[in-house]
């Protein structure tokens, strides 16, 4: 009888309808950000506001022939996402439905309430035990691991809010994703369950022991991000751009080849066709370290243009607690968003249904803050177990007419440290990745430069900095060409300008596609370092009075714009381009000193 009291004073009923945003009475007994089932086809919602016996619900669904007076039911949680093995490979919607299982009980259309296990209850999982009987386990300990895929190894921690004695642990035996594989005694003496699947709110971050300095790069496999504006293991990066300046593209090709363990790749209100790219590229290619399919580190989040606007909101936290969930294991963990302007679009129309005040361009007054609670769950952190795992974060940025001055771009820029501005110029002219490198910065460089010191050259940042300056000098010299021209110029900026042809076609230009769509710290670092050898030559051969046509204008300058096109183990290609760069300015310097002791 108490019972059925509990479950009446639980229910509630729907007294609006305004879209997605519902109002509803009878909910005193629900709590904040509950997750609920509304109507009689139990639509999945979340409670965002609260007055007493009324109530304001987000559905995550189409709310369309809903009626006023149907029921709305309470769930007991907030919206969670379950966490186990089987996330490695899937492809799903905003709030954690797994995709392909959806196509395969509903078809090409989804009938809205349907509800799909996020990990299948059905595949049994080869769990090896690392713990004991008698031993003392605490928030995030290893109870043991399995191979999820070949690429991954899937560690079961325990729980953040259970730690206690081991009392029974499963053999090495096959377990579904719900069964039991550890039972602990906690300090009131009672026995809890731990399952192979746990589940935890997606609003809110998962613990850690310690945070550390973002001092290690994450390797993209870009050289004009790795060897220009590199991003830290945790950190935070931001890609603005226009329509059809390449930010996908770019995102694309940071899931596909940046150095992290696991990818989480979130398509937040873009279009259907982009994400079908994304689900028939992955599953082909092949891990450029490893041999092994890709897909085999991936996780897919899909909330396209198409799908209701209140799940896109919710896509994008769904996508930051699975990355910190493996975090927790000690792994490196890439997110990418794609992108933050959708997801913002979307908080906008739901603060329109809900008639708040509105901010500058429409946008809510805690856009900031919401950004900021976004991007801070990124880090490098020490894990309750005492690994070190990471969470870096590269949002897409759609500013509308590539307006940089827009709120989403201006409050982004707040909290990242990692900035690649697309430029449209770039774009036009055919030179991707189109990132300018006048706009872009990173914040990480010096805190990385040891790193790559130690791992691919001493003369890394000198040479890095080299470049940032003929670019920038470059700049100012292409203002006076477009005035007057190149021929009043006088050569040392003659061969500061080709110097700088050199490294945006030779160096910075990137193809997505074919050998050189991957290009490891070690091969960028060998062109750079022919460009300003070839630079310093020059300069010395300018002083000399040799013209810088006779000092550009040869095969051996000519060759080193497709110094990319050299597979990084072949470094006898490398050394013999160097070679021949040497014997014509060689040649050059001598033919001029010949003609100085003969006049």
């Amino acid at each position: 009888m108490d019972n059925q009291e509990s479950n009446v004073s639980r229910i509630g009923f729907v007294t609006m309808i305004n879209g997605p945003v519902l109002h509803a009475s009878g909910m005193k007994n629900f709590g904040m950000r509950e997750m609920v089932h509304v109507g009689r086809k139990r639509l999945l919602g979340e409670v965002i506001r609260m007055d007493g016996d009324e109530a304001t619900i987000q559905v995550y669904e189409d709310t369309q022939g809903m009626k006023i007076g149907e029921e709305i039911i309470g769930s007991g949680e907030a919206l969670s996402v379950s966490l186990g093995p089987g996330l490695i490979g899937g492809f799903f919607d905003g709030i954690g439905r797994p995709l392909s299982a959806l196509l395969e009980r509903e078809g090409m259309y989804i009938t809205p309430g349907t509800e799909v296990p996020m990990i299948s209850p059905d595949i049994m999982w080869d769990v090896e035990p690392s713990v004991q009987v008698g031993d003392m386990v605490s928030s995030g300990a290893l109870l043991g691991s399995v191979q999820e895929t070949g690429l991954l190894l899937h560690r079961i921690i325990c729980p953040p809010d259970i730690e206690g004695e081991i009392v029974w642990i499963t053999p090495h035996a096959k377990v579904s994703g719900e069964g039991v594989i550890a039972k602990v005694k906690n300090a009131l003496g009672r026995v809890v369950d731990v399952t192979l699947t746990q589940r935890w709110p997606v609003r809110t971050p998962r613990p850690y022991r310690a945070r550390l300095r973002p001092n290690e790069p994450l390797v993209t496999g870009q050289r004009v991000i790795d060897g220009l504006f590199p991003l830290a293991k945790g950190g935070t990066a931001a890609i603005p751009g226009g329509f059809g300046t390449g930010k996908t593209v770019t995102q694309h090709q940071l899931a596909k080849w940046s150095e992290a363990q696991v990818v989480v790749y979130i398509g937040c209100g873009e279009r259907g066709n982009e994400m079908t790219d994304v689900l028939e590229q992955f599953p082909v290619l092949e891990d450029p370290r490893s041999g092994r399919p890709l897909m085999e580190r991936t996780i897919l989040i899909a909330n396209t243009s198409n799908m209701p606007v209140a799940a896109r909101e919710a896509s994008i936290y769904t996508g930051i607690t699975i990355a910190e969930y493996f975090r927790d294991m000690g792994y490196d963990v890439a997110l990418m968003a794609d992108s933050s302007s959708r997801w913002a679009e979307a908080l906008r129309e739901i603060s329109g249904r809900l008639e708040e005040i509105p901010a500058e361009e429409g946008f809510p007054a805690y856009l900031p803050s919401r950004l900021a609670g976004f991007y801070e769950r990124a880090g490098r952190v020490v894990t309750q177990y005492g690994e070190n795992g990471s969470v870096s974060i590269i949002g897409a940025v759609s500013p509308p007419g590539g307006d940089f001055t827009e709120p989403v771009t201006r409050h982004t820029k707040r909290f990242i440290r990692c900035f690649w501005g697309l430029d449209r110029s770039l774009a036009n002219a055919r030179h991707f990745p189109a990132i300018s490198w006048l706009e872009s910065y990173s914040e990480y460089a010096a805190e990385v430069e040891a790193w790559f010191q130690g791992n691919v050259d001493p003369r890394w940042g000198e040479l890095r900095e080299k470049a940032r300056a003929i670019l920038r000098e470059d700049e100012k010299i292409q203002q006076v060409i477009r005035l007057v021209g190149e021929d009043v110029l006088p050569d040392d900026q003659r061969l500061v300008n080709y110097t700088a042809f050199l490294v945006k076609n030779g160096y910075l230009q990137q193809a997505a596609f074919g050998s050189d769509s991957y290009s490891p710290p070690e091969k960028g670092f060998a062109i750079l370092e022919i460009i300003m050898h070839f630079y310093d030559r020059g300069l010395e051969l300018v002083r000399q009075g040799v013209p810088i046509s006779l000092i550009k204008g040869s095969d051996a300058v000519e060759d080193i714009t497709h110094l990319r096109e050299f597979p990084v183990e072949e470094k006898s290609l490398f050394e013999r381009a160097r070679k021949k760069l040497d014997n014509h300015l060689n040649r050059v310097g001598s033919e001029r000193t010949r003609e100085g002791r003969a006049r």
